[in-house]
């Protein structure tokens, strides 16, 4: 039987929203990446830590709970690059690694030990966000618009944070040759803190919809997302904070739509499914979509301008 019309549409809008959540944890894997060379993995507990944090205040009301949330989530962060990261700044790609996994598993472990005791925790979602509206035949939810909307916002406001603000030029410097931009006058430690800063809020962002879109919330709650997006960005290209965005919103988007489609057999397996596109596509473009994007369109602008020049060419011989 042949999907309708509307039940494509309907998949592909609770796609979006989903795959929006993977795009924002993406660009900030890439944002460290590029600043200091780091694939945070302690990224996940970012997550875990802005859930708990959830759940302890879920009475004081919404507003509240949620400005807690972001100021907990940006503090860990911070303070993780001050203790955790900064001692070894200058080390190897390998120790930057390890010092990751270390961080990780050390705030798990914490976690279980207090705040995780408990076999079974989470936030109950509010009403107001599982209301569905009718759109031409499509059930849109609060939350998956507040989700999509969010995403937009944020993106659009690294952007201009990037491009207008005086600290966000000093970022883009950084990501394209830190070397070079501490020798121009950068301060590291001012940019380093800013950009685990600007990660803890985008965690704390991705925590306050993920929670409640899921409502469970456990230690280990981090590393599901944090994986996803972390191959969503390496298939954009993590070197780019647009391609990583992309890529992990390509694969979230992705994914919820195999765990529609599949058959009930076979749903269970979905990320089996969903990383062997990964593998198909880093075969056939091992650097990343955006990047090799980009250098098709270099190429095809330059025998552009080559084909342009041959007229000028042709006449200046006659």
């Amino acid at each position: 039987m042949f999907a309708t019309a509307t039940t494509v549409l309907q998949y592909g809008f609770d796609s979006i929203a989903y795959g929006s959540l993977f795009a924002l944890i993406a660009l900030s894997l890439s944002l460290l990446f590029g600043v200091m060379g780091l694939m945070n993995f302690a990224y996940g507990e970012l997550i875990m830590a802005g859930a708990f944090t959830m759940f302890y205040t879920r009475t004081w009301g919404v507003i509240p709970m949620i400005a807690v949330t972001f100021a907990i989530v940006v503090v860990l962060a911070v303070l993780m690059e001050r203790l955790a990261f900064r001692p070894v700044r200058r080390g190897s790609p390998v120790t930057l690694l390890i010092t990751s996994f270390a961080v990780s598993y050390g705030l798990q472990q914490l976690a279980f030990m207090t705040v995780g005791k408990s076999t079974q925790q989470g936030v109950t979602p509010y009403p107001w966000t599982t209301r569905q509206h009718d759109v031409l035949g499509v059930l849109v939810s609060n939350l998956e618009i507040i989700t999509a909307v969010t995403t937009v916002l944020l993106l659009i406001a690294m952007t201009l944070m990037l491009k207008r603000t005086s600290l966000g030029v000093q970022l883009r410097a950084s990501t394209e040759d830190f070397g070079m931009a501490q020798l121009v006058g950068v301060k590291a430690n001012r940019v380093i803190a800013f950009a685990f800063a600007i990660t803890g809020f985008l965690a704390a962002a991705v925590t306050v919809l993920y929670v409640l879109r899921s409502g469970a919330i456990a230690p280990t709650m981090g590393q599901g997302p944090l994986l996803i997006a972390f191959v969503g960005g390496v298939i954009g290209g993590l070197g780019s904070l647009s391609g990583a965005a992309f890529g992990g919103f390509v694969l979230g988007f992705l994914i919820n739509l195999l765990q529609a489609a599949l058959p009930t057999s076979l749903n269970g397996y979905t990320l089996v499914f969903a990383f062997l596109a990964v593998i198909a596509i880093l075969v056939w473009q091992p650097d990343g979509m955006v990047v090799t994007g980009r250098r098709i369109r270099a190429r095809w602008r330059r025998r552009r301008e080559a084909a342009s020049a041959e007229p000028v060419a042709t006449g200046e011989l006659a």
